[in-house]
């Protein structure tokens, strides 16, 4: 949040009362009369459930439901019984295609067949050109799309325009996948999460004409429901695979995570009309439990009224006159989660990185063995780009995508003191360290920076530490205590921290160090002692995860986030690793995990990326 020196002089509005945060939370609506997993059309005041899968012995699958807003009647039943079909369209006119006509055993079956609702009764009308289940899609009755699902025994990228008659093969999604959400009309839609088989949080957006991946979803998600249009959707539910209780909300550009207290349910039913308007409806599906097969729950979701002054990023005003307040990430950033990324190309720990959450770079690392590749991510996927022209294993790295350094670059086991700059497109080799070593800790920009401790080839590791000018390096006052595998968070080499790291045959530091240009500082240390471990941040505002006790392990997830002055556990990673990318520039917010190590006895070096994600939080601003 900002200090007074950064908002000095800047016209303050002052408000009498505060503004409400965009979030949406679910309330009890009326329970089904059969619980199951359901295809849904409609919006809340007026929703239709239809089919279904109830669980052995699966009776109830062409049962049809309406909802008045409060509660739910039984109407006339599907003319093919089946689940795991899309619906499309209103409570008066739907459309219900594809899914399986029989139960899981002896065998299920997939359909191409389609059945359109009037508001009284279901009619057989055109079927799809393919056998289709376990799709998604978004339209209306006369006007939709299917798309994906499992068609011919494995996932499909095929995509079917309806035009009230007939089903017309058109541009496919980029990604193959069942169980995705959609949302939208038929000229601007929206597709995202799923399973390839691998679950994800791929989205797509459609223009009428072409399919084009974005920002993925903060935590991936299968069999969620989606509802809502192309510039303002949600995700409900899911499994990832155990059961999400968060609301994902798509704002157009991006995705943020809105915990509300869902019950936790998978191959529900929903409306897909807006979630501006409140009318967002989840019904039955399969429950929390691994066989509760049949919910008859169902959650209306509502937002603060259009009318309310809502709270906007970066937002600041005094409020009741007096009280100076902010809106933003930085005042949440303790209580942000870790969501899957798009994975590296090449699996690899140990590999020098630099960037931001939406512009990094992994250099170099093994593989095994050591190597030179090199990928930039542009905030939704990795691209390989020109080789470092010598090995990167276990160097440390600074600066941004286009502005960047990697030193202590070489090959381990013999100490390293390469240094490779990087403009965006190629690597210069430039002045090397004073002193040779690798695994040492660094922050700072392309023009001034810090690498302190590391390993020079005997334990224990080095106190040096030596300051980056833009042209050459230069010793420094040393850190306090001798160490290599260090994690560093930093904006420059006159303000940075160091943290833990590895001292000895039998010790694991704590120990937190902080650099102000001239002396380091010990503050307070970490809740447990690790080395290998990476982060990211400010002398104000760091995270560090992962890491553990010297080889043969085990590592952790553990994720802890400094506020300037202590340390505090967070959200843990969905994996335990060491030796990870990770930014080291920026508040804790814009921080991510890349590859690593995720084996607690040998070797095994991963490909997973995963996204630190806050989401905005209103909070007392102090001045200073």
């Amino acid at each position: 949040m900002a200090t007074y020196k950064e908002i000095k002089g800047v016209t303050l509005q002052t408000l009498d009362s505060d503004p409400v945060l965009n979030i949406g939370t679910f309330s009890t609506g009326g329970s089904l009369n059969s619980g199951r997993s359901l295809a849904a059309a409609g919006d809340k005041t007026a929703g239709l459930g239809f089919g279904g899968y109830d669980g052995p012995p699966n009776t109830k699958i062409n049962l049809t439901e309406k909802y008045d807003g409060t509660s739910w009647s039984e109407v006339n039943e599907l003319n093919v019984g089946r689940y795991a079909m899309v619906g499309l369209g209103t409570q008066t006119a739907a459309i219900g295609a594809g899914g399986y006509t029989s139960p899981p055993t002896p065998s299920p079956h997939k359909t191409e067949d389609v059945e359109s609702w009037n508001g009284t009764n279901w009619t057989e009308v055109g079927e799809l050109n393919s056998d289709m289940r376990s799709g998604t899609g978004f339209g209306t009755a006369t006007a939709g799309y299917v798309i994906g699902g499992v068609r011919s025994g494995s996932v499909s990228n095929a995509v079917e325009s309806w035009n009230g008659s007939s089903w017309t093969e058109t541009t496919e999604i980029n990604t193959a996948r069942a169980g995705a959400a959609g949302a939208g009309i038929i000229t601007a839609g929206l597709i995202f999460g799923g399973a390839t088989p691998t679950i994800t949080g791929i989205t797509e957006s459609w223009n009428g004409s072409a399919w084009s991946e974005t920002s993925d979803m903060p935590t991936a998600a299968d069999s969620a429901f989606g509802g809502g249009t192309s510039t303002l959707a949600a995700a409900a539910g899911g499994s990832v695979p155990s059961k999400i209780t968060t609301l994902q909300l798509w704002d157009g550009t991006n995705w943020t995570t809105n915990p509300t207290g869902l019950a936790g349910q998978r191959s529900s039913g929903g409306t897909n009309s807006s979630p501006t308007q409140g009318n967002l409806l989840v019904s039955g599906g399969t429950g929390p439990g691994p066989t509760n097969y049949s919910p008859t729950a169902t959650e209306e979701l509502a937002f603060p009224e259009p009318t309310a002054a809502i709270l906007t990023e970066g937002q600041i005003f005094l409020s009741g006159g007096t009280t100076l307040k902010g809106f933003g990430k930085a005042g949440n950033e303790a209580n942000g989660t870790w969501a899957s990324g798009d994975a590296i190309n090449t699996a690899r720990d140990s590999g020098g990185f630099f960037g931001g959450k939406n512009s990094a770079l992994l250099a170099g690392g093994v593989a095994p063995p050591s190597n030179t590749l090199v990928e930039e991510y542009d905030g939704s996927s990795w691209t390989e780009v020109n080789n470092t022209p010598v090995t990167g294993q276990s160097s440390g790295g600074f600066g941004t995508q286009t502005a960047g350094l990697i030193t202590g670059a070489g090959n381990p086991p013999a100490p390293a003191q390469s240094t490779l700059t990087y403009d965006g497109t190629n690597w210069t080799e430039v002045a090397n360290l004073n002193t040779a070593r690798y695994t040492g800790g660094a922050f700072g920009t392309q023009t001034s920076g810090i690498y302190a401790g590391g390993y020079a080839g005997s334990l224990p590791g080095v106190d040096n530490v030596e300051l980056w000018n833009g042209t050459s390096w230069t010793e420094v006052s040393e850190i306090n205590d001798d160490r290599w595998k260090i994690s560093g968070s930093g904006t420059s080499g006159e303000s940075g921290l160091i943290v833990g790291g590895y001292s000895g045959p039998t010790t694991n530091s704590a120990t937190t160090e902080k650099w102000d240009g001239s002396s380091w500082t010990e503050v307070n240390d970490l809740s447990s002692g690790r080395s290998g471990m990476k982060g990211g941040g400010t002398v104000t505002s760091a995270l560090v995860f992962g890491g553990g006790p010297f080889s043969p392990g085990p590592q952790t997830a553990k994720t802890e986030n400094w506020n300037g002055t202590t340390w505090t556990e967070v959200a843990d990673m969905a994996i335990i690793r060491e030796n990870q990318g990770a930014t080291t520039i920026g508040t804790a917010v814009g921080t991510m995990a890349v590859g690593g190590n995720s084996n607690p006895s040998s070797p095994n070096p991963t490909a997973i990326t995963e996204d630190w994600n806050v989401t905005a939080a209103l909070s007392t601003v102090t001045v200073s």
